[in-house]
């Protein structure tokens, strides 16, 4: 039986243009915190993380100790920033209109900024309350762990194969894999780099696409294709 019974996107990055924004807050607290880090390596390195896993990884990286306050720090300047300037990921109205597969939200962002972005520009109705936070489900069970795309799946009582996920980070994209699903990668948003297609794809994305107007034609073709 070919097609999808369900589709779950990422928001971070696939859905609203917020991880350019992140990179910014996140580049400049590591930076005068004695680790220099420009905000495009933030994105290529660190996208689809939790600022928590960040500063773990740069810990043991540079065996700089990090402040705690980094954490709650982080999370009043970026929230400020995100309800001010975060905009839709162009296209997203467009390809959401056009697919009729049921769907849900997916993502490490906690449940109060994704209401705070969705509601902001306009998108919260597409979903409607089918917007899921890996962080509820614990710190320890975020991306790149499969449990919040497993999560979405059972909300919906779908099996993992009849799923597909739309990812911009290979942390989600290895997450998603991870769960058994198909993964289209998506390039679009801001914080792209020159090699991000290529690391969506070694990640095990299928396909990955750079405009959002191409996921349905992307979906309608992916759903012919029948993975082995």
């Amino acid at each position: 039986m070919s097609g999808f019974d369900l589709i779950i996107f990422d928001c971070d990055g696939v859905l609203v243009d917020s991880e350019i924004i992140a990179a910014q807050v996140e580049s400049r607290l590591l930076t005068e915190a004695g680790y220099p880090i420009s905000t495009e390596e933030m994105g290529e390195r660190f996208a689809g993380l939790t600022w928590r896993d960040i500063l773990l990884q740069v810990e043991k990286e540079a065996d700089i100790p990090l402040s705690a306050s980094l954490l709650d720090k982080s999370e009043k300047l970026l929230d400020a920033r995100l309800a001010r300037d975060v905009k839709v990921i162009d296209g997203v109205k467009f390809a959401l209109a056009r697919l009729t597969t049921q769907r849900c939200i997916c993502s490490n962002s906690s449940s109060a900024r994704l209401e705070m972005m969705l509601t902001k520009v306009g998108l919260k109705p597409y979903f409607e309350n089918h917007i899921y936070s890996a962080k509820d489900l614990g710190p320890d069970r975020v991306k790149p762990k499969p449990d919040i795309f497993l999560h979405g799946a059972k909300q919906f009582n779908v099996a993992p194969e009849r799923c597909l996920v739309i990812e911009d980070s290979s942390h989600g994209v290895h997450g998603a894999r991870a769960a058994g699903m198909r993964v289209i990668g998506f390039t679009g948003a801001s914080h792209t780099y020159p090699s991000h297609a290529d690391k969506l794809t070694d990640a095990g994305a299928e396909t990955v696409i750079s405009r959002m107007i191409e996921l349905p034609a992307m979906v309608a073709a992916l759903a012919e294709w029948e993975v082995v």
